[in-house]
């Protein structure tokens, strides 16, 4: 019994002398920048949680929040309601011509089938916005997804427009928002089996790894070693220059076996786009260096 105090208690000072350090570097990171930066960290199969000082604002999700609409998706296939075999019929008026979609850029006539699991795949792993929304319709609106996600016991997260009303207003996108505490505990018990069943989780795990957008965020300095699930979210700018939100969430398998969950935003930024990415890309960096040891 002894031993165990003995061991816990040098665990707590190891993870206490892990977060000084962590935070210390975070904040070289960020120190002048004129943006909002939240981080949060927290150890899946380990006991470690880091947030900073912004880890509970609620910021704007941008594409992020198709992960959220995913996961509702995919629990209504685990219900029986839906199927990843099923077909979806896209109209051709569905197929937006302003807006970020591959799923238009291939089928530009409209007027066709996709199965739910390309649809899935689409909107994830390349952030698709057509696809995102035809997503929606089929399982009826964002309401859908926030109240899934309330079912689930996810916190400070609110979901209120698709893709197509969010772009249509800039101050639409911050109706659209989380906490980096809440996104990476959503994470951890994603990731824990505890939002979907096994093969639903499995299923959409791939998906996230195959994430091919924001290379310059989350994984951008990571080593080929690593295993990363994520999802990218991006605003752009509007006429001011002001970036409203670039965002990353995570999960990440060191070549050691242990997983973590990372949510890092980077919130009305008058930085360049490549300045407020990079603020991701170090704080992962710093991160996975830090946890590595």
């Amino acid at each position: 019994m002894k031993k165990l105090t003995i061991l816990f208690l040098l665990i707590s000072i190891f993870n206490c002398a892990q977060k000084a350090e962590l935070k210390k570097e975070i904040s070289k990171i960020t120190e002048g920048k004129k943006a909002t930066v939240a981080v949060s960290v927290l150890g899946i199969d380990f006991p470690f949680q880091y947030n900073n000082n912004n880890a509970e604002k609620k910021l704007p999700m941008q594409s992020v929040f198709k992960y959220h609409i995913a996961l509702a998706v995919l629990d209504l296939v685990d219900q029986g309601k839906l199927s990843l075999d099923q077909k979806v019929f896209i109209k051709k008026s569905e197929l937006l011509p302003q807006t970020w979609s591959p799923i238009r850029e291939k089928n530009p006539e409209g007027n066709f089938e996709m199965l739910i699991s390309e649809l899935i795949e689409y909107t994830v792993a390349m952030s698709d916005n057509v696809g995102c929304d035809v997503l929606l319709r089929l399982i009826g609106g964002p309401k859908v997804v926030h109240d899934f996600l309330i079912s689930k016991g996810v916190k400070d997260t609110q979901i209120v427009y698709n893709e197509e009303i969010m772009q249509s207003e800039w101050k639409n996108q911050y109706e659209n928002y989380t906490t980096m505490k809440s996104a990476t505990k959503l994470l951890k018990d994603f990731y824990q089996g505890k939002i979907l069943s096994k093969k639903s989780t499995e299923f959409l795990l791939a998906v996230m790894y195959r994430t091919s957008t924001g290379l310059n965020k989350i994984v951008e300095q990571l080593p080929k070693s690593a295993k990363v699930a994520h999802k990218t979210g991006s605003s752009g700018h509007n006429d001011e220059g002001l970036i409203g939100a670039e965002n990353d969430i995570a999960i990440i398998t060191l070549p050691n076996g242990k997983t973590y969950a990372i949510a890092i935003f980077v919130s009305d930024s008058t930085e360049s786009y490549d300045v407020t990415c990079k603020l991701i890309s170090d704080i992962s960096k710093v991160v996975f260096e830090n946890l590595e040891k």
